[in-house]
């Protein structure tokens, strides 16, 4: 029944040619416009920003690239994020656009934090080595043009990789590249238990995605999709016996002679009125077909078609809104310092799932009267929306950071002639980001999009709600825990879990996401050591 609805396809979501720029060339004229205009502005903000001795040609360099890296995030990781509900259909390409660009710009802006740490000892130790600022101004530029470039080619071949393990390849290579190349280090400065665990997340986050997708999911097919089914097929053969009905009578009706017709459509048009009594008895029934008609609407009220609907989805709702509040409490808000108690919280999450629980109980009542499986889709198509917006805003405050990271530490260094273990992050960095990763999501998210929404499995709102909220609850758990999880790995195991349950994961396609998952952190490192030494070069280090 459910999983049979074809979702939309929306022919902006899908590559292709169609004249000048496709047909919708005035989108990407306005957004192309839109980042020429916010790049022009920001360079001209952020040449009073640093020191006014900093090398002018390294500080534009340092916002092409980190603008080009928050364009590219936006392609591969928001696409990913929202590519189960363009692919159910739930959302077209466009309003995936409207709504990443409002919760991904806000969580940016408004919990992305103020300060930021510079990368300085982490995955490479670069306490170990006497960093000149410049030198490690060469090392973030050079992890940005890597992972960059990376991601650019993953996203062009449908693939969603890791932003995190991109950057942190970039990173690992162009500090060995620096530190071979000047004599000051060597391998011993990349922290390779932290790559273990990076190792690990590959198996690990899909694997914890999966699980969890496929036991979330294969309870609401259980309980609420093949329920569904079983009841449509109920409701279709009581549609069939009253049709039959109405036949049978009529031509029984058709044999009578004149005197029985009059008697019996007489009959008829009493019935008709005692029918509409809310305390009728079978028994002041004249006619054979209303008495026949009562049997039938008496079965097809014992079926209870939107029992599930009412029953179990309410409470889901609920559930998911306990896991997406926890993930906005306790990781997308918290850069807002909220100086809650765990009571606090705890009675903050009750409220909310009150109330959502509330509200989808009296929406699903409101579609009582409706077609049932419309009445799914749509129940479900709310609920995937909702955690995909809070899935955004979450992202947003959190995994922006990979490109304003590295970006705002140069600037920090170009601004204080230092480098410290924190860097402030100026709200003008942030939006800025935010609005190069949504012209990213609409020229090249679109290819990511194809493959989460439809190229690994088929999606319908019910199981595109299902992995994405399989993926929020391992990412808020994994948060808590100090797992090694990549997001974009646990959103991929969670479809592919869901693909599992319905029988139709795409195999074949996730051989080479595989492979581009192994082979992020040593291209871009390759890229960022071959970026360093170039830099190096050109600015004479």
């Amino acid at each position: 029944m459910a999983q049979s609805l074809k979702p939309r396809q929306d022919s902006s979501a899908l590559p292709g040619k169609h004249g000048f720029l496709g047909p919708d060339r005035w989108w990407h004229l306005s957004f192309g416009t839109l980042m020429a205009v916010t790049l022009a502005v920001f360079m001209s903000w952020s040449f009073t920003y640093v020191d006014p001795g900093a090398n002018k040609a390294v500080l534009v360099l340092t916002i092409l690239f980190g603008l080009f890296m928050a364009f590219n995030i936006g392609g591969n990781d928001v696409a990913n994020s929202f590519g189960t509900s363009v692919g159910a259909g739930t959302l077209t390409m466009k309003q995936a656009l409207i709504i990443a660009a409002i919760f991904e710009v806000s969580g940016a802006v408004l919990a992305g934090g103020e300060v930021t740490e510079t990368v300085r000892s982490g995955i490479v130790d670069l306490n170990a080595i006497d960093l000149a600022p410049m030198d490690f101004v060469f090392i973030m530029m050079s992890a940005l043009f890597g992972a960059a470039i990376w991601l650019l080619v993953a996203t062009r071949m449908g693939w969603p990789v890791s932003t995190t393990h991109s950057i942190v390849g970039g990173i690992v290579g162009a500090a060995l590249a620096l530190g071979f190349a000047t004599g000051t280090g060597g391998f011993e400065m990349v922290q390779w238990s932290e790559i273990g665990k990076i190792v690990l997340s590959w198996v690990l986050s899909p694997l914890l995605g999966g699980i969890v997708a496929w036991v979330l999911f294969g309870q609401i097919k259980k309980h609420i999709l093949v329920y569904n089914e079983q009841m449509d097929v109920k409701l279709r053969e009581l549609k069939r016996e009253r049709a039959e009905l109405r036949t049978r009578h009529k031509k029984a009706f058709e044999r009578l002679d004149e005197l029985q017709k009059i008697s019996y459509t007489n009959a008829m048009a009493r019935d008709a009125s005692v029918y509409q009594r809310e305390d009728l008895d079978p028994e002041e029934l004249e006619s054979e077909y209303y008495r026949d008609l009562h049997s039938v609407e008496a079965r097809a009220r014992e079926v209870q078609a939107h029992r599930a609907l009412e029953t179990w989805v309410p409470l889901l709702a609920a559930f998911g809104a306990v896991v997406i509040g926890s993930m906005m409490l306790f990781k997308g808000l918290r850069n807002l310092n909220f100086e809650l108690s765990s009571v606090g919280n705890f009675l903050i999450l009750g409220m909310i799932a009150a109330t959502v629980w509330m509200a989808v109980f009296i929406f699903a009542r409101s579609l009582k009267k409706r077609d049932l499986s419309r009445s799914t889709f749509v129940l479900f198509s709310w609920m995937q929306v909702f955690t995909a917006s809070a899935f955004a805003f979450s992202h947003g405050s959190n995994d922006i950071a990979n490109a304003i990271g590295p970006f705002a530490a140069i600037l920090d260094v170009l601004k204080t002639g230092q480098i410290n273990d924190e860097a402030g992050v100026p709200p003008a960095v942030m939006l800025t980001a935010g609005v190069a990763l949504i012209v990213g999501l609409w020229f090249i998210g679109r290819f990511v999009i194809k493959t989460v929404g439809s190229g690994l499995t088929e999606m319908h709102p019910a199981s595109g709600f299902a992995a994405e909220l399989s993926a929020a609850g391992i990412v808020m758990l994994a948060s808590v825990m100090g797992l090694p999880v990549s997001s974009t790995h646990i959103l991929i195991g969670a479809v592919l879990g869901v693909g599992i349950v319905n029988k139709a994961a795409n195999w074949k396609l996730m051989k080479p996401i595989a492979l581009a998952w192994v082979i992020t952190v040593p291209v871009a490192a390759v890229l960022g050591a071959v970026g360093v030494l170039a830099l190096r070069a050109v600015f004479g280090a």
